[in-house]
């Protein structure tokens, strides 16, 4: 397909040149690799011709989602167009995207009362997951940092705590490569994490744990209360390049126990079904997809350690969560590079 018109912002995200017509809240313009051939064209201004003949196809409805008022979440519409040329992504405040087919070009447009502030959020996180998903790529509802050159992924359920933990631990030095969405890179049986945009999402009562105010962040929109920690080396850092997988801890609910925070074994058995429940987007796949994401998935446990964390149930103790984590993680790591050297002699 050709693009419709020349671009002058370029940006990099999820291991994906982009280019866009429009300037994108959140990201840092740069100048990529592949500056002449970006991975994925962005529209955001007029409505361009080939969008509107797409519309015009026959469609189909491949997913209806309620609002979630637990997180704000509008009720969105997955719509087919030409038996699966295109792909339009709706939600109920107005916002809506149309992808085509190989994932290359984007065009979006915000509600009659959103803003492009709105649309930049559910472009960086729900549509970018379609975007990978497309693409072939998994990724996990999870947050990434780096610790001693090597990527931790925080990952669980709605609500686990992912962001602010991750958003605790970057306050305390640690950079992140992403937040919301992890793709993860397979490659000669090694296993990495693509760094994603220079923000950590968090609602404003995390925003008082972490910061002492809730209001002490700015507001991701004008029209949304959930605030954003910069990643633009002040306060914390966004680590810019693709970093080697080294483990993945799976968030498990809060407790109130005297031995919480703590880290746990998990079975092999248990690590691949939170894994798999945890994927972006994996409402998506068919049957032929599940199970190559099964074996996908299969693939990374029998070589990267997955362990449980379980967060104590009072706020305050996340910095003993913090300590926790980071000292696991460097013994995780370490024992693992005393394997590889024990296997290579």
């Amino acid at each position: 397909m050709n693009w419709p018109r020349p671009v002058t912002f370029r940006y990099r995200i999820y291991g994906l040149n982009l280019s866009s017509d429009f300037p994108i809240p959140g990201l840092r313009e740069e100048e990529t690799e592949s500056a002449s051939f970006p991975d994925l064209g962005v529209e955001l201004r007029a409505k361009p011709s080939w969008v509107s003949d797409a519309l015009g196809m026959p469609s189909v409805v491949l997913q209806s989602l309620p609002a979630s008022p637990e997180t704000q979440d509008p009720a969105f519409v997955l719509k087919s167009f030409g038996e699966g040329q295109f792909f339009q992504l709706a939600y109920s405040d107005g916002t809506h995207f149309v992808v085509n087919r190989e994932a290359t070009c984007i065009w979006g447009a915000a509600g009659e009362s959103q803003t492009i502030e709105d649309l930049s959020t559910y472009l960086l996180g729900p549509v970018m997951g379609f975007i990978l998903r497309r693409r072939g790529t998994t990724a996990l509802h999870a947050s990434s940092l780096c610790v001693d050159g090597k990527a931790i992924v925080l990952t669980g359920e709605a609500g686990a705590g992912k962001s602010t933990t991750a958003a605790a631990l970057a306050l305390r030095g640690l950079p992140v490569l992403c937040e919301d969405v992890a793709a993860i890179e397979e490659k000669d049986g090694s296993y990495s994490i693509e760094r994603g945009y220079p923000r950590v999402c968090l609602w404003p009562d995390s925003v008082g744990l972490l910061m002492g105010r809730p209001d002490s962040l700015p507001r991701l929109s004008p029209n949304w209360e959930k605030c954003y920690l910069p990643l633009d080396d002040a306060a914390a850092t966004l680590d810019v390049h693709k970093r080697p997988l080294g483990a993945v801890y799976l968030i498990a609910p809060r407790e109130g126990a005297a031995n919480a925070p703590r880290v746990e074994d998990v079975g092999s058995q248990d690590v691949l079904l939170e894994l798999v429940q945890n994927t972006y987007m994996n409402w998506l796949l068919d049957r032929r997809q599940r199970a190559a994401e099964f074996e996908f998935l299969s693939r990374l446990v029998s070589h990267i350690p997955v362990r449980r964390v379980v967060p104590h149930s009072d706020p305050s103790r996340i910095g003993a969560l913090c300590e926790l984590l980071v000292a696991d993680a460097r013994s995780v790591l370490a024992s693992k590079a005393r394997m590889v050297v024990a296997a290579g002699q």
